[in-house]
């Protein structure tokens, strides 16, 4: 299985103390691929060097190649895309890493989304499938 993931996921995963960690860590080993947004990846070292410091960051980063993440940049059309969903959304407070998620998994026809976060995602209208599938 192929997923896209937000924030909140990874930083359950990669800290064992989070309360959200088995969960998420059992989801994460039953999927193949996950893709990470760098928008996301920016989030993730932004609050992993806030609660740990640069170490934390940079032992995150160190792991990153072994693990089932795989990077993926924006797009033109996904910054275009975003902007269309932020304003779509604005009532809805939904944030900008938060609307790259779903735009890359539109571009890359993903209907999994790995988030702790899922009010924000079971708003969202996807263009490529009907609904999108939140985990966990």
């Amino acid at each position: 299985m192929t997923a896209v993931a937000d924030t909140g996921f990874i930083l359950a995963v990669a800290v064992r103390a989070d309360a959200k960690h088995a969960a998420c860590l059992s989801i994460y080993r039953s999927q193949s691929v996950i893709y990470l947004p760098q928008s996301t990846l920016a989030e993730v070292a932004y609050l992993l060097t806030r609660a740990g410091g640069n170490e934390a960051t940079a032992h995150f980063l160190d792991g990153l190649p072994r693990t089932k993440y795989r990077l993926v940049a924006l797009e033109d059309d996904d910054v275009a895309r975003v902007a269309q969903l932020l304003k779509q959304y604005a009532m809805a407070r939904i944030d900008f890493v938060d609307m790259t998620v779903v735009a890359i998994a539109e571009r890359l026809e993903i209907r999994r989304i790995l988030t702790v976060d899922q009010r924000d995602f079971r708003m969202v209208r996807p263009t490529h499938c009907p609904y999108l599938e939140i985990l966990p």
